[in-house]
């Protein structure tokens, strides 16, 4: 089989920017696809995540002058985190601090208490959702309006009068796009419209499988095809626990058990070639992109381990 595999990592748990920094620069040292981070300004857990949370794009703008290889970008942005102007302008900046490496997750957001504590409006989720849609037209618009030319976006939520549109990114039409989740009526059809790639997260082959059709049903709705837009690139979310021994795994393994707020996940606890076989499985559904997330930024040897006795095989 033949896959990117890309890291997936969640620094809200507890890293600061060189711990980021030394992992991201071992991934690309492994070889792997891509460095990619959660955005969230707080942990799920009763664990304060010391030494506190980090900005994703101010992380990833300083990771886009330290690495030379690798994709970066967010597992996702919450829509309700940026105005979409702002951002457009950030992710295209870092996109040409990167050489044309930045991709850009969006979602609705969906987590209250970092909204409550950081004094962030967190509205119902039919509004968020209204929200990211007319995020991702306003982002889309901006990056494809040509130079020279102004970008308008008259919205319920958001009203932009002659942008300029600038900086433009180095990636034309723009940095891909990443719509994923598992909500079944909304994101489906904002995926088929916007996105580059559709990510499920952290679910069951089975689950992933249903989503994938969901998603599928949307582009014919929408005609994806008929635009002569590329089909979209499947991908999913794998928590990954493994070890030389039983263990080892379980070791790495033990933060998952821990109270948390995020929804039940289907990770792989154990062997290098258990997590082979996953991947495997998740390639005969079709997908062509795995995001592995691994818990620990400090356990370089976890990723040394994937890169020698899992990559490989892919």
């Amino acid at each position: 089989m033949s896959l990117r595999v890309c890291v997936f990592t969640e620094p809200h748990r507890g890293a600061d920017h060189e711990d980021q920094l030394r992992f991201a620069q071992a991934v690309e040292a492994c070889g792997f696809d891509g460095f990619f981070r959660a955005d969230h300004y707080q942990t799920m857990g009763t664990d304060p995540g010391l030494p506190g949370p980090t900005d994703a794009w101010v992380t990833l703008g300083a990771l886009a002058r330290e690495t030379s290889r690798i994709r970066l970008g967010t597992l996702v942005t919450p829509a309700t985190f940026r105005l979409p102007g702002p951002l457009a302008l950030t992710v295209a900046q870092v996109d040409r601090m990167s050489g044309g490496r930045v991709e850009l997750g969006l979602g609705a957001g969906w987590y209250a208490r970092e909204h409550t504590s950081y004094g962030i409006p967190f509205p119902a989720a039919p509004e968020r959702f209204d929200r990211l849609e007319e995020q991702l037209a306003v982002i889309t618009g901006l990056w494809r309006t040509p130079v020279g030319e102004n970008f308008s976006h008259r919205g319920e939520h958001y009203q932009l009068v002659d942008a300029p549109a600038l900086p433009k990114p180095v990636q034309v039409p723009g940095p891909p796009i990443i719509v994923g989740g598992r909500g079944a009526k909304r994101t489906p059809e904002l995926a088929a419209r916007y996105a580059d790639e559709f990510n499920m997260p952290f679910k069951s082959v089975a689950e992933t499988a249903r989503a994938y059709r969901r998603v599928a049903e949307a582009c014919e709705r929408t005609g994806r095809s008929d635009a002569g837009r590329s089909p979209l690139v499947l991908s999913a979310g794998v928590v990954v626990a493994i070890g030389h021994t039983d263990a080892e795994a379980r070791r790495r393994a033990a933060p998952l058990h821990v109270k948390s707020a995020l929804p039940p996940e289907d990770p792989v606890i154990g062997s290098p070639a258990q997590l082979v076989e996953r991947i495997g499985e998740f390639a005969a559904i079709g997908t062509s992109r795995v995001h592995l997330r691994l818990i620990d930024l400090e356990d370089l040897d976890h990723l040394e381990l994937i890169a020698a006795e899992v990559l490989p095989q892919l």
